[in-house]
Order: structure tokens, then C-alpha cells, then sequence
């Protein structure tokens, strides 16, 4: 028989890291110590925590693992966005981005590696899912954009999307005790309400995420306003209809009062026209949402979408301000180096 590979210390409780010491003769006050190490300074190494003993050091390391996520690439765009190649421990590949502006500096973090669902528009759907990212793995994709965020800019992170790589709500109990590490005081200590999950729509979890009372903002990513257009450009909408959509944000609404974002992508001759735009506010008056994110399309190499011309947007916009619509035109950030929205595929890029 193989035998096991050793337990990832980061799933393990305070509680049992004070048994553990305390059953090969360490002294409890270590425990607190060996947890900041892990949630606080983000030690990727047992070696790294200097003021253990080397006899603890090596007792840690002969029985639990510290699977750390690296970075192997990276690439600057002229907008000042940054995407990041990470690394898991066996061998995955996801991206991550920073994306800074005047007001905040924003992660947009991965949730797959891959992604099983198959939107027609997004290159990361064209890529097969190889398995959910740990909850430690999406924290360390926080932490690795912050230590960006600190270096480039002497500041640190304000906002995190879940808008990368992958579905959140089909890996939700990772990503949400991601959350709760992220937002502990133990770990990075940030408000949940600087938290945006972004869903394709998965109605189920939409729910879960009401009844279990979660902090942060939801974003719907819409894309198409009835069943049958969105039918042909995601599939998942075919068992999550649109009824079925605004049934779970109301009542995720009821359940948090949190803020709502539906996205909206313009694609050329598809979802532009003013009928496009009546069947949007129908959707728009039937749940509590904030506001209408009206995103810029980038063309991937997949894909047969198209983006629209300038005075089709400005048309579009300006017949939802008229229908009182709260939209805003979301600019896409790090194009030229397929960091924008949509552009998420591991292409090659230069190792660091």
C-alpha cells in the first residue's frame, strides 16, 4: 500500500494543533504561534517559522504538509493590471489578477482549476475542469495579490471579486471558508463587505448563500435577459432558468439585505438591441438589484462574439438611464495581456 501523504496542517483547528503539541511535549503557548505563522505571516514553509525550535520545526514537518500556492509568471499590462500564473502544489495552473484604479486595488481570484461549465464567450469554458482549489489555495491567491498590491503601491488590497477562473457556488464550501479566513482578524482581516461572489446562476447555492447569512455581495453574471438566448450561450441556464434566478436572489436578498450586481456582456447583434435592453429592465425591476454592471466584450480565440460599436453601447446605455435603470459602463482592465474579463485560458505567458 502507498502510504498516505501527511496531513495539511492548514485543515487542522487551533484545538488540534494544541493536542498535537501537547502529545509530543511541546508547550501550549506554542500553539498560538504555529497559528500565526499559518493565517497571519502566511509562512509557506515550516522552516520558515523562526522562533520554533528546530526539534518542533522537524516533529511539524515530519507529520503535517503546508501545500503553499507559488507564482511561475507574471505579466504587467499598461494599464497597471497584473496577472499571475499560480501554481498548486500537484502541479495545476490558475490566474489571478490585480487590477488597480484611483479608488481601490481589486483581486480577482479563481475558484477551479478549469471550469465545468461551458459559456460560449468565456475562454476559461473551454478549458476542462481538473478539480476544485482548497480553501488554503484561494487564500493564498489573497495573500500572493496583496504582497503585489504592498510592493508596486505601498498599500494594501481593498476588494476581492471571486470573477476568476471557475463556478464559486460549485466549490461553495471552499470558497466560502476561504472567506472566513480572509475576513478573520487571525488571517487578513478585511471586510466581507469588500467581497464580491460573482455565479453563472446556480439557484440552489444562491439560496444557501441567504440561509447561511454570508456577508458579501453577489453578482449574477446575466449576459442574456430571456431563457432562450441565454440557452444558447450558457448552458447551465437550461436547469437554472431565469424564474429560478430571480426567485434565489430575492430570497438571498431577504435572508442579507447584502448589495447585488447583475453583469451584463454586449455582444454584437446578440443581446444589444432595445428589445435586448426592454427584456434587461424586466429582469432589473424583478430583483433588488443595485446596479447593472454593462461590461465591454474581449474577443477570445474561441469564440464567434463580437464586440459592439461605440454608438450601439452609448444607445443601449442611455435607453436604460432613460428607464431609470442604475448602469454603469465596466471599462475592461488588462486586455493586452488576456487579463480582462473572459480572458482567463493559462495561456503560455513569460516565466518570472
Amino acid at each position: 500500500m502507498t502510504p498516505s501523504a501527511p496531513r495539511n496542517i492548514r485543515e487542522l483547528t487551533i484545538d488540534q494543533i494544541r493536542s498535537f503539541l501537547e502529545s509530543n511535549g511541546e508547550q501550549k503557548f506554542r500553539t498560538q504561534q504555529i497559528w500565526d505563522w499559518i493565517w497571519k505571516h502566511h509562512a509557506h514553509s515550516f522552516a520558515e517559522m523562526s522562533n520554533l525550535s528546530k526539534g518542533l520545526r522537524e516533529k511539524l514537518g515530519s507529520n503535517f504538509s503546508l501545500p503553499a500556492l507559488t507564482i511561475d509568471a507574471t505579466q504587467y499590462s499598461a494599464d497597471g493590471t497584473i496577472k499571475s500564473r499560480f501554481v498548486t502544489h500537484d502541479g495545476h495552473k490558475v490566474e489571478g489578477v490585480m487590477i488597480p484604479t484611483t479608488e481601490r486595488l481589486t483581486a480577482c481570484v479563481s475558484s477551479q482549476v478549469g471550469c465545468s461549465l461551458n459559456c460560449k464567450f468565456c475562454a476559461t469554458g473551454y478549458i476542462q475542469k481538473e478539480r476544485n482549489l482548497h480553501f488554503d489555495e484561494i487564500f493564498d491567491e489573497v495573500v500572493l495579490i496583496n504582497r503585489q498590491c504592498e510592493t508596486i503601491h505601498q498599500k494594501k488590497l481593498t476588494n476581492i471579486v471571486f470573477m476568476g477562473m471557475g463556478e464559486p457556488m460549485l466549490n461553495y464550501k471552499n470558497v466560502m471558508k476561504a472567506i472566513e479566513r480572509i475576513t478573520s482578524p487571525e488571517g487578513l482581516g478585511m471586510s466581507a463587505r469588500r467581497i464580491t461572489v460573482s455565479t453563472a446562476g446556480v439557484a440552489k447555492m444562491i439560496r444557501q448563500l441567504g440561509d447561511d447569512g454570508a456577508r458579501v455581495n453577489l453578482a449574477l453574471s446575466l449576459h442574456a435577459a430571456t431563457d432562450a438566448k441565454r440557452n444558447e450561450i450558457m448552458s447551465i441556464n437550461e436547469s437554472n432558468n431565469l424564474k429560478s434566478l430571480t426567485d434565489a436572489i430575492n430570497h438571498y436578498y431577504k435572508q442579507t439585505g447584502n448589495k447585488i450586481t447583475l453583469e451584463y456582456i454586449l455582444f454584437d447583434k446578440f443581446n444589444d438591441s432595445q428589445k435586448d435592453a426592454d427584456d434587461l429592465i424586466k429582469i432589473y425591476r424583478q430583483v433588488p438589484a443595485d446596479l447593472v454592471n454593462i461590461i465591454e466584450y474581449n474577443p477570445i480565440d474561441f469564440a464567434r462574439f463580437r464586440k459592439p460599436d461605440e454608438m450601439t453601447t452609448h444607445n443601449f446605455m442611455t435607453y436604460l438611464e432613460k428607464n431609470r435603470v442604475n448602469a454603469r459602463l465596466r471599462k475592461s482592465r488588462g486586455k493586452d495581456i488576456d487579463a480582462a474579463c473572459g480572458q482567463l485560458a493559462n495561456k503560455e505567458i513569460p516565466a518570472l
